[in-house]
C-alpha cells in the first residue's frame, strides 16, 4: 500500500510545481504588462504637457508678429512663414508631424528675432519687450517638457526592450515611441555679427 502512494505524492508534488511556476509566470506577465501601460500613460502625459506649451507658443505668435509687422512692414516672407508653420502645427495629428512643425515653427522664429535686432525702435517697444519675455518664458517651458518627455520615452523604450519584458511587450504590441529630437537647423552654432 506504501508503494501505492508513493507514485501518488510524487504526481501531486509535481503538479504543485507546475502550478506554482504557472503562477509565477502569469504573475509576472501580469506586473509586467501593467508596468507597460504605467510607461505609456507617462509617455502620453508628458506629450500633452508638450502639446500644452506648444498651444501657448502658438497663442503667443499672432500678438508678436502683429507688433513687429508694425515697425517692419517691408520683412512679409518671415511672417508668411510663420503663419505657414503655425498652419502646419495645427494640422499635425501625429507626435511625430507635431515635433516636425513645431521644428519648422522654431526655426522662423528664429529668423524673426534676427529681423528684429534691425529695429531698435521696436526693441524699446514695452508691449513688444513683454510679448518677447513671453515667447523666451514659453521656448523655455517647451524646453523644459521636451526634456521630460524624451526622460519618459527613454525609460518606456528601454523598458520594452529588456529581456524578459520584451516578450510581454512584442506579445501585446508595445512599440517604441519616438523621442523629440532638435532640428538640424538647431545643431548649427549661430552666426553673430557686429
Amino acid at each position: 500500500m506504501a508503494s501505492r502512494t508513493r507514485p501518488m505524492i510524487t504526481v501531486l508534488l509535481v503538479l504543485g510545481a507546475l502550478v506554482l511556476v504557472a503562477l509565477g509566470v502569469a504573475n509576472y506577465i501580469r506586473g509586467t504588462y501593467n508596468n507597460l501601460v504605467t510607461l505609456q500613460e507617462q509617455n502620453r502625459t508628458a506629450w500633452s504637457q508638450v502639446e500644452n506649451q506648444l498651444q501657448r507658443r502658438n497663442d503667443l505668435i499672432p500678438n508678436y508678429v502683429e507688433t513687429v509687422k508694425g515697425y517692419a512692414k517691408q520683412e512679409t516672407t518671415i511672417f508668411t512663414e510663420i503663419a505657414n508653420a503655425r498652419a502646419r502645427l495645427g494640422g499635425a495629428r501625429s507626435p511625430q508631424d507635431q515635433m516636425a512643425a513645431s521644428n519648422e515653427l522654431s526655426s522662423a522664429l528664429s529668423r524673426l528675432l534676427v529681423i528684429v535686432e534691425n529695429y531698435p525702435q521696436l526693441r524699446s517697444s514695452e508691449n513688444f519687450m513683454r510679448l518677447q519675455d513671453e515667447l523666451a518664458g514659453t521656448e523655455n517651458r517647451i524646453a523644459t517638457e521636451r526634456m521630460r518627455y524624451n526622460e519618459a520615452v527613454r525609460t518606456y523604450n528601454v523598458r520594452i526592450r529588456q529581456f524578459p519584458a520584451n516578450l510581454v511587450a512584442s506579445s501585446f504590441n508595445f512599440t517604441p515611441a519616438p523621442l523629440f529630437e532638435a532640428p538640424e537647423t538647431a545643431k548649427a552654432a549661430p552666426q553673430v555679427k557686429f
